[in-house]
């Protein structure tokens, strides 16, 4: 098959522009494929008298020939890997042999077949990857090459994984670019992969020619040993910093790294702290930037996350556990002022006063915190020093000497020592010498009668007054009185109040009051003092009194049995599934019926005896993901009182919505005419919830006939590159099919339209006349109407003119003619 351009105009084969094998010496241009038979005729020249021979020379090859008669031909078959372009010159001789036309330049194109097999540049390949390494980011690349013309299928390569050994469920762990030879894990292989199961898998990649679309194409293969790695991108085990460290900061605690590199990373406070004194570098390591307090914060609690060059996850976040190590800079505090203490007079030796309690700020449990106490001044010292001792560890005061006598000293001013391994604190303690407790609590009245009240009475409300009065020394713990109920409050719905000046007692109603679980209480109550009595006195029934308090009914709204009710289901169930179930009770025991509020897309249903909930139309998770809608109880009979509780439904995802563009790409162009291949970047999406590693797109051409024209290529998940294989296109629009397909299961796709403008460009936008957008009139369009409107104007001017000309002349006779009939008013 031979092709022949002259001056730009392509000939058939055999025929010149009068459509003959010949012609007259002019520069010219053939193609020819490689490895055709020799003695193929190309062309025959006619030469130009005095011309009687031909001369060729340039780049024959020893291949090409050419008669005197001007007839060029090969003697041997053409290689195109050899030479690709044979450029000769062609001349004419006269007799003589002095040159009449000429050099005349011809070129030989000589075309590809595919005579060539792609060869991988080794026989195997090694190579390692990570487990949950980043899915379709290759980690290592086979090469094949292949020396015909990679302009044409013949050159075009195609990759692709034939075996993987071992192969566990039938799933692919590994995956190929077919076009770069980029080997990557696949999604499942990014979860699956763990070296402590199988620490190594071969492949078997073979490379395909003719784009591995014909049957006839050549074919090599290659094996590929991977090692699995183990995972580094793990948290670090937890970190203790000392506090108030004094050395420079920012001061390195810890360090991540992701499995390769390139990663970005960054940190984020769990906990959401007015301040965060951490920080990271893109090495990974982790910094505290100033010093840290234990008493303002003992530890913290944050994420690291890597992330791409887009800012999207590689892997869930790390947690970093930070503990603050204590060191004793805390002395000890006194819990008070003064504490005071009481000791009856005539108290036994070793009777317990009472427990001093001193405070240290540092670390519970550990030597900087553990407190000894010491009695170091007694004011006054009579009747002798040492009246009193504490025990160094549990701080509990004991009479230590004697027995106190009120008369001869009623108070005693003791200074303690607190102090831990490093400080020292002086605490004030008063002890009081009371009298002893001999006399009883005796109330004024032994009944305190009936009272009634509605089962709604507010809490808090103070429902009755009573008093006990004590012979005892006033204001001390021995005529102090406290009230408690002995009897008739098991649920502890009423509580006694004392009034410390006058010892009254408050009733108050502490829990709501309920008909239903008890109408009459028969109270007991029971004044008791502080101080233990002296032995031989006992309180007797002068201690208590009685009461009835007698709840009255209301009628009131049922009562669920929790405020908020929760169910999660998938979006995907069918019509008629129970989702959940609500209960409540009605006080007065009337029936109850169930409804719903709030149901606003209309998914749900409720049985209105038993309170079952289940779908009554198909949910949707992108619509809504969690529902939340009303449940009332209303009362049957009665008041028909009701009451509310919510019902909140999380729906789950399944893959129901196919991907689709992101948004609109109509503004998608190239620069018309094309210098050199272009390219277009779109984004896909679709509403359906996405893992932690975002969406994980496929990308494809609808049709194989488009693959002469273009080409589809992942960028990453949701991205991808729409490029052209040539320049020959025209300037207007194309929608180019484009499949698109998601990584749920099963997966769903969609072939959408994709609009390339390919325009001409003023810098760098697309250009487009206004006469090319649709709907808007050309100028000549413009002119026509323009002219058409000022013609109709005309006419109708004319008309009026017209008219108003005929009927003034009249009205002037008629107007002439009653001047002189009618004579002149006055």
């Amino acid at each position: 098959v031979l092709e022949v351009t002259v001056n730009c105009r392509v000939l058939t084969t055999g025929y010149s522009q009068e459509r003959k094998f010949s012609g007259p010496l002019e520069p010219m241009t053939f193609s020819i494929f490689e490895g055709q038979e020799a003695s193929q005729v190309i062309f025959q020249f006619k030469a130009k008298p005095p011309a009687v021979n031909f001369k060729l020379t340039g780049e024959t090859d020893g291949i090409f020939q050419i008669q005197s008669d001007g007839l060029l031909y090969h003697n041997k078959a053409l290689d195109r890997e050899t030479r690709a372009v044979h450029r000769l010159q062609v001349s004419t001789l006269d007799a003589q042999g002095a040159t009449v036309e000429g050099p005349v330049p011809i070129t030989i194109e000589v075309k590809d077949i595919n005579d060539n097999r792609p060869m991988f540049l080794q026989q195997k390949y090694e190579g390692s990857v990570r487990q949950n390494s980043r899915p379709g980011k290759p980690f290592m690349y086979v090469n094949a090459t292949d020396p015909d013309d990679p302009a044409t299928p013949n050159g075009q390569l195609l990759y692709e994984i034939v075996i993987q050994l071992p192969m566990i469920n039938n799933i692919m762990y590994f995956q190929i670019n077919n076009k770069t030879g980029g080997i990557s894990l696949t999604v499942d292989g990014s979860r699956e992969l763990d070296p402590s199961k199988n620490p190594s898998y071969s492949l078997v990649v073979s490379v395909k020619d003719m784009g591995g679309q014909n049957e006839n194409s050549f074919s090599d293969s290659t094996s590929v040993d991977i090692i699995v790695k183990e995972n580094i991108w793990k948290a670090p085990e937890p970190v203790e910093i000392v506090e108030n460290s004094t050395d420079p900061h920012p001061i390195k605690i810890t360090q991540v790294q992701w499995n390769e590199p390139g990663a970005r990373y960054s940190l984020t406070d769990k906990e959401k702290g007015p301040k965060f004194p951490f920080s990271i570098d893109q090495d990974g390591s982790i910094y505290v930037t100033q010093p840290l307090d234990r008493e303002e914060k003992d530890s913290y609690v944050f994420y690291t996350t890597a992330t791409d060059e887009g800012g999207r996850w590689l892997s869930v976040p790390l947690e970093i556990r930070v503990k603050v190590k204590d060191i004793n800079d805390n002395p000890p505090t006194c819990p008070s002022a003064v504490t005071v203490f009481e000791v009856q007079e005539n108290e036994n030796i070793g009777s317990n006063i009472g427990t001093f309690i001193a405070h240290d700020e540092d670390e519970e449990n550990t030597v900087n915190s553990v407190l000894e106490y010491r009695i170091v001044d007694q004011i006054p010292k009579f009747p002798k020093e040492g009246l009193f001792l504490v025990q160094t560890y549990s701080g509990v005061f004991q009479l230590a000497a004697q027995s106190l006598k009120k008369q001869d000293t009623p108070q005693y001013n003791l200074t303690v020592e607190v102090a831990d391994k490093d400080f020292k604190t002086l605490c004030d303690v008063q002890i009081h010498v009371i009298d002893i407790n001999d006399q009883i609590p005796i109330f004024e009245k032994s009944d305190y009668g009936i009272l009634t009240l509605a089962e709604d009475t507010a809490v808090g409300s103070t429902i009755l007054t009573i008093q006990a009065t004590d012979a005892d020394e006033p204001f001390t713990g021995s005529s102090k009185i406290l009230y408690r109920i002995t009897q008739g409050d098991s649920d502890g719905r009423l509580g006694v109040d004392t009034d410390p000046q006058t010892n009254a007692g408050y009733v108050i109603i502490k829990k709501p009051l309920d008909f239903e679980a008890t109408a009459i209480h028969d109270i007991v109550f029971q004044a008791e003092n502080p101080e233990p009595l002296v032995y031989g006195v006992n309180y007797n029934t002068s201690s208590s009194a009685t009461f009835k308090l007698i709840v009255t009914d209301v009628n009131e709204a049922p009562v669920f049995s929790q405020r908020i009710y929760q169910a999660k289901v998938s979006e995907g169930v069918a019509v008629g599934t129970k989702v959940g179930n609500v209960t409540a009770r009605d006080p007065e025991n009337l029936d109850i019926s169930y409804s719903l509020r709030d149901d606003r897309r209309g998914w749900l249903k409720i049985d209105p005896v038993t309170g079952q909930i289940s779908t009554r139309a198909p949910v949707d998770r992108e619509a809504e993901s969690m529902y939340v809608v009303h449940v009332v109880a209303t009362e049957i009979g009665g008041s028909y009182l009701s009451s509310i509780a919510s019902f909140h439904l999380t729906l789950s995802d399944v893959n129901d919505n196919p991907p689709r563009l992101a948004k609109d790409d109509a503004g998608l162009f190239l620069c018309h005419p094309l210098q050199t291949t272009g390219s277009v970047i779109f984004e896909a999406t679709d509403d359906d919830q996405q893992s932690f590693l975002g969406p994980q797109f496929t990308f494809s051409l609808d049709s194989e006939f488009l693959q002469n024209n273009w080409e589809v290529s992942k960028i990453n998940g949701t991205h991808a590159k729409l490029s052209t294989k040539h320049t020959h296109f025209e300037e207007r629009v194309y929608n180019v099919p484009i499949r698109i397909k998601d990584g749920g299961r099963p997966p769903l796709e969609r072939v959408v339209s994709l609009p390339v403008t390919f325009c001409k460009c003023v810098d760098g936008s697309c250009f487009l006349p206004a006469g090319h957008h649709s709907g808007m009139p050309t100028v000549g369009m413009a002119v026509g109407i323009l002219l058409t409107t000022f013609l109709v104007i005309g006419i109708i001017l004319a008309v009026v003119f017209i008219r108003i000309k005929k009927n003034g002349g009249k009205d002037n006779v008629e107007s002439a003619q009653a001047s002189e009939a009618q004579p002149l008013k006055n």
